[in-house]
């Protein structure tokens, strides 16, 4: 009994929340030391650049009762009015391109109210991060997405563009990349958000102050019994969708071989 307890005890002090799931990312990002580090590798400047950040409402706005609502993982403005919406996503999701496309324009559509200019439109950056491949084509982990011409490529407009940040393929990216020092910050990003054990995060907390702090709130994270409860009702939930997907996939599955069965 004794032995039992210590052991259950052990466990609750290794207890480690990862990033992919999307309760924990999002309390990462409350961290305002945290989300200027990430801000600064998405746009590919200094942290020291950023001179604040703000947290929006996820919820985007809908302009008639019948739109559809838009619910943002984590949605950033920053001082100078670009606004950033990053978005978890563990599981495939067949339609993914047409949603980031949809929160993408409503986030952009959304700064306007009736009768403002559009010179007020200010820069929108979706953010994906995928724990699955959506390019299968090559190795790239990292890619921006912009509106370009399509004879000369030369960019038609900056004010709305894609990243999508694929983790899946961090295996392929040497440790130590020697890519320029943008693509090396967003990397670094990118293997603590898909760190698997407190070892990994330890090592990548000790390659920038913006990582160290990310590690030391998320052992915060990992120590409020509230958030923990949130973490592990969100990874249920996941499970219990992973579960039932795979039921309706064998199902389809016996169904069409049935159906082979009753040709012949």
């Amino acid at each position: 009994m004794h032995d039992n307890l210590m052991n259950e005890t052990q466990k609750q002090d290794d207890f480690i929340m990862f990033p992919t799931n999307d309760v924990c990312f999002a309390g990462l990002m409350e961290n305002p030391v945290v989300r200027k580090g990430f801000c600064a590798a998405i746009m590919r400047v200094r942290p020291e650049e950023i001179e604040e950040t703000e947290l929006l409402p996820t919820h985007l706005k809908r302009k008639y009762a019948g739109d559809k609502l838009g619910i943002l993982d984590v949605r950033v403005r920053l001082k100078d009015g670009l606004q950033i919406n990053m978005e978890m996503q563990v599981n495939y999701f067949e339609f993914w391109d047409e949603r980031a496309l949809f929160y993408l324009s409503k986030m952009f559509s959304g700064q306007l109210k009736q009768g403002d200019s559009y010179e007020k439109l200010q820069r929108c950056i979706h953010v994906s991060i995928l724990d699955f491949i959506r390019f299968p084509e090559d190795k790239e982990c990292y890619r921006r997405i912009l509106f370009r011409d399509d004879v000369d490529g030369g960019i038609y407009n900056n004010k709305m563009e894609l990243q999508f940040l694929e983790l899946k393929k961090l295996k392929d990216i040497p440790k130590f990349s020697e890519g320029t020092p943008s693509e090396e910050d967003i990397i670094g990003w990118m293997r603590f958000f898909n760190g698997k054990n407190r070892e990994e995060f330890k090592r990548m907390a000790q390659t920038n102050e913006y990582l160290g702090e990310a590690y030391e709130a998320l052992e915060r994270l990992s120590a409020d019994e509230k958030r923990r409860l949130e973490y592990e009702a969100r990874d249920k939930a996941l499970m219990d969708h992973n579960t039932l997907m795979n039921n309706m996939r064998r199902l389809r599955e016996e169904i069409e071989e049935m159906e082979k069965k009753s040709e012949i």
